[in-house]
């Protein structure tokens, strides 16, 4: 129990952590006060049983329990308000912590992590530990100092009752260790099936349009109500295991509380112990085990506190990309891959490739699907790491420097482009964040998307919707890159930026890419004739391997992929509908 309370405080941050001990502290004089209610109901029971005028004793007595009211009420206020805002601030802490964490992660972490399990461990189970972990932390906490305050009370007046009362907590926290065992593995399996129903909840929404279109509706229906009766059974079967030890924890301190009031009759009886403090103990008993048995209730949670606190910790402690990385601007813009080798899931994705990218030139990249053209953008870039060779800009290896300051000498155009749920102006803004309206309206007139923007109804402040649901795929393009242009970064890369965009809007598209690439470093990875046959270099990827290179012309009289690449596009195009 102890070893899960400590890494909760540990995984709060020091701040936050600090929160939590000082409402420890000031817990610890709530449970003084509470426990000052003993020597109240002594000092009465003295003036009652001694015959003498009981107004001093009534009135010291009620001073005492108003004192402790009073501590305690404001003791109460001030740890609630530490244990909230610890808790909330700990659960958005970590949340941007984990987000700057997974921006520094390889994409294979993405690729082998679906997006439902992140997404539930940034949502749920920074919830659970926002919310609930704080509150049961702190709340099995208090149980455990009030009851240490009044055994350390009893000790005082009877050092025998003292013992009784500290032998049932000690037999009451063997039967909670049992149940925090056994409840250990269900704690595990609980968070897996949050974690599972999310992802199925994710999946079922991401795919909602493959689901109406191959009628399968039931099927994926299916899946989610399996997750859903998952959680649900966990959760009864959690309840259900806690029970006999909830039902046993309670018995523990009744039993105790009857001892104490058996042996104080007795020690009356037998002259070793006084009236007053035979009654006095007697009503002890009855309020000795109320907050420890309710902390008892709560520690069964303490599992599962700790199961989240390591899942999240499991993100945290994976190694990043940017860890002895430096700010480096580099002296030129020259791109390099030295037998650069790449594997995925133990299957060989690049081959000992080297290619020269010199600055201010264009660079195509084409190829059979499959072949390895977005992995090498990936690996120039440094989405992923190289297993064995290296890339270098500028003379620089790509892992020297900062991630920060290795992405500010890229723009990327993807041919899937993600638009946010925001104005059209901010999400150009995300190639420059402290850029003007002015600016980013020229930036989008570059892109050839200024047109379309201000004939929506709100113009630049128009909401798209998530992902740009809302925009047609060639106006996304465009957004994007204006984006790229408001950026203005030295090297572009674009992966198959023209691929899925309708012909009324290509020429729009082909003149935004141009005013991007105005001298610029660029790699494009591209299906078109019209757009790879006047790059400086093109590059033929096919099986993780370079097997053909040079100009349109050189490679134009060479048997291989792309004259056969290029006579199937000439032959595509010269086909005509028969009547």
């Amino acid at each position: 129990m102890f070893g899960i309370l400590a890494k909760f405080f540990r995984f709060s941050g020091r701040e936050n952590g600090n929160k939590f001990k000082l409402s420890i502290v000031i817990g610890l004089i709530e449970a003084l006060a509470s426990a000052m209610k003993i020597p109240a109901i002594m000092y009465i029971l003295i003036g009652l049983l001694s015959g003498k005028p009981t107004g001093k004793y009534i009135g010291g007595s009620v001073a005492i329990m108003v004192l402790a009211i009073v501590v305690d009420v404001i003791c109460k206020r001030y740890s609630t308000v530490l244990q909230t805002e610890g808790g909330y601030n700990a659960s958005a802490f970590m949340r941007i912590k984990i987000a700057e964490h997974l921006r520094y992660l390889p994409m294979g972490y993405f690729n082998s992590n679906s997006i439902g399990e992140i997404s539930s461990i940034t949502t749920n189970t920074m919830e659970i530990l926002g919310d609930v972990a704080a509150r049961v932390v702190m709340l099995t906490m208090q149980g455990i100092l009030e009851t240490s305050m009044i055994i350390l009370m009893l000790f005082i007046f009877d050092w025998r009752i003292g013992l009784i009362a500290a032998a049932g907590v000690l037999i009451f926290f063997g039967v909670n260790s049992v149940m925090q065992n056994a409840g250990k593995k269900d704690s595990e399996q609980k968070v897996v099936c949050d974690t599972e129903l999310v992802n199925q909840i994710m999946e079922y929404l991401q795919g909602i349009s493959e689901v109406k279109s191959y009628n399968l509706l039931g099927k994926q229906a299916k899946r989610l109500n399996d997750a859903n009766e998952a959680c649900e059974k966990i959760n009864t079967k959690m309840e259900m295991l806690f029970v006999p030890y909830h039902f046993l924890q309670s018995v523990i301190t009744k039993i105790t509380g009857a001892v104490i009031v058996a042996c104080s009759a007795y020690f009356y009886i037998n002259g070793t112990m006084s009236a007053v403090y035979a009654i006095g103990m007697t009503i002890s008993a009855f309020m000795l085990y109320a907050s420890l048995e309710c902390a008892g209730n709560y520690s069964s949670l303490l599992h599962v506190v700790s199961v989240c606190v390591d899942k999240a910790n499991a993100i945290l402690e994976l190694d990043t990309m940017d860890i002895d990385g430096k700010e480096i601007q580099p002296e030129n813009y020259d791109i390099r891959l030295s037998n650069v080798s790449f594997s995925y899931d133990k299957r060989k994705i690049i081959d000992d490739i080297s290619l020269s990218i010199p600055q201010k030139t264009t660079t195509a990249i084409v190829g059979p699907s499959g072949g390895g053209k977005s992995t090498l953008c990936n690996l120039i870039a440094r989405f992923w790491d190289v297993d064995s060779g290296e890339v270098t800009l500028g003379g620089v290896n790509v892992k020297d420097y900062s991630m920060n300051s290795l992405m500010s000498n890229f723009s990327f155009v993807f041919q899937s482009v993600y638009l946010f749920a925001d104005t059209i102006e901010n999400n150009i803004k995300f190639g420059r964040q402290d850029a003007s309206h002015e600016e980013v309206v020229e930036a989008a007139k570059k892109a050839c998307c200024h047109d379309f923007i201000s004939k929506l109804p709100n113009g630049y402040d128009t909401v798209i919707g998530e992902g740009g649901a809302t925009l047609s795929g060639g106006e996304k393009q465009r957004i994007s890159i204006a984006r790229a242009i408001m950026k203005d970064a030295p090297i572009v890369i674009l992966d198959e930026a023209t691929a899925n965009v309708d012909p009324e809007n290509e020429k729009d598209l082909m003149d935004a890419v141009d005013a991007l690439t105005k001298e610029k470093t660029i790699i494009m990875i591209a299906h078109r004739l019209k757009t790879v046959r006047h790059a400086d270099q093109i590059v033929v990827v096919d099986k993780g391997r370079i097997v053909q290179q040079g100009t349109h012309e050189k490679l134009m009289k060479q048997e291989g992929i792309y004259k056969r690449f290029v006579d199937a596009r000439q032959q595509a195009v010269s086909w005509k509908l028969s009547h």
